[in-house]
């Protein structure tokens, strides 16, 4: 009889960062600063791993995002979509990707929304043990923020 494998924190989004342990939100907006995709991921996950699943289903002409998400792997999928990546280059990059800037100062809808969400005591402390409940208490916050 084989033994059944114990579930760990990796399954419930909890990683280790510098601060401890964590659960990173990764989160896409739309123009007026409402949630549209939650994913949550352990607190180490790099932000460019979840880009394209953020995107996946949605159709726009612009994509803001910061530096994180700055690789040609997923300006090449926003530019199939027939999107334009404004995405400021990482300074690692050789030659720096040039955006436009004014659109780029439109990203600020999601430092509000993640201000917003962070009012929300059970959010910020994460008080839930499993990422199911955590992933609900999130969306009743997001929808409660759609109502505003």
């Amino acid at each position: 009889m084989r033994p059944v494998p114990k579930g760990g924190s990796e399954d419930e989004a909890i990683g280790r960062s510098r601060g401890g342990l964590s659960t990173k939100i990764n989160v896409g907006v739309d123009a007026l600063g409402n949630p549209v995709r939650f994913i949550l991921t352990a607190g180490q996950v790099h932000d460019v791993l979840q880009a394209e699943d953020l995107i996946s289903g949605f159709s726009f002409e612009n994509l803001l995002a910061d530096m994180g998400f700055d690789s040609d792997r997923f300006r090449a999928r926003i530019a199939e979509g027939g999107a334009e990546a404004v995405i400021p280059s990482r300074s690692c990059r050789s030659q720096a990707i040039p955006y436009d800037k004014y659109i780029y100062q439109e990203r600020n809808l999601v430092e509000r929304f993640i201000n917003k969400i962070k009012h929300f005591r059970r959010i910020a402390t994460r008080y839930e043990k499993t990422a199911l409940s955590f992933a609900s208490m999130l969306f009743l916050v997001g929808a409660m923020i759609w109502l505003r």
